[in-house]
């Protein structure tokens, strides 16, 4: 269920932002179009409903969809990438979880989530710019089937092959869509060639 979204203007913006000497500013406002021209891929098989429609003309029908979208970044690194599907996806709902590593047990575990009451009828679409060894992935889509989603699909900036046999492994329905499909994890579990941590160089944390 993994899509490669190809495209030369994601490829031109992504190979900019690899660069070390793309500063903050750039770097938020590159990442934000990328996510907006990654949006038509993401949602191109959402399914939509006929309704009926009337132009200043005549009677017709035109096709709205059958379920709302709820976009869920995972915070940090995902709120920039937020901003680039809700340009695109103004009526969304947001929802939010923040996943923290445990020191002792090494996995991931959410320290916050807010959502809408009710997700079994809502497209959920989680953003996260990077997909690395996946165990963050796969417990956002835990914690939200656990609160009742049931239509979700995973939308990264840049994966791993370990993180996408990770997700599947875990999810293997689960449609994964990625700008780019990069080559390993080196041993701190950053992906190569990537471009390093996303949430520092977004807001400028890094040492």
């Amino acid at each position: 269920m993994f899509h490669l979204i190809d495209h030369p203007l994601i490829a031109d913006e992504l190979g900019r932002i690899r660069e070390p000497s793309c500063p903050s500013p750039e770097f938020r406002s590159r990442l934000r179009r990328i996510a907006s021209l990654m949006v038509p891929s993401v949602t191109a098989d959402l399914e939509t409903k006929v309704v009926p429609c009337t132009t200043p003309l005549e009677i017709t029908s035109a096709q709205r969809l059958a379920r709302p979208i709820v976009l869920v970044p995972v915070l940090r690194a995902g709120l920039v990438f937020l901003d680039g599907f809700l340009d695109m996806i103004p009526q969304a709902a947001v929802a939010h979880i923040g996943l923290a590593r445990n020191e002792k047990t090494l996995l991931p575990e959410p320290y916050y989530m807010k959502h809408p009451p009710v997700l079994g009828d809502q497209e959920i679409i989680i953003l996260d710019p990077m997909l690395a060894t996946g165990g963050s992935a796969v417990e956002a889509v835990r914690s939200m089937m656990e609160a009742g989603a049931r239509h979700v699909r995973f939308a990264c900036l840049v994966a791993a092959p370990e993180g996408i046999a990770t997700l599947e492994s875990a999810y293997p329905d689960l449609p994964i869509f990625a700008a780019a499909l990069d080559r390993c994890l080196n041993d701190r579990g950053y992906i190569l060639p990537g471009l390093g941590d996303a949430g520092d160089r977004m807001f400028g944390t890094s040492a």
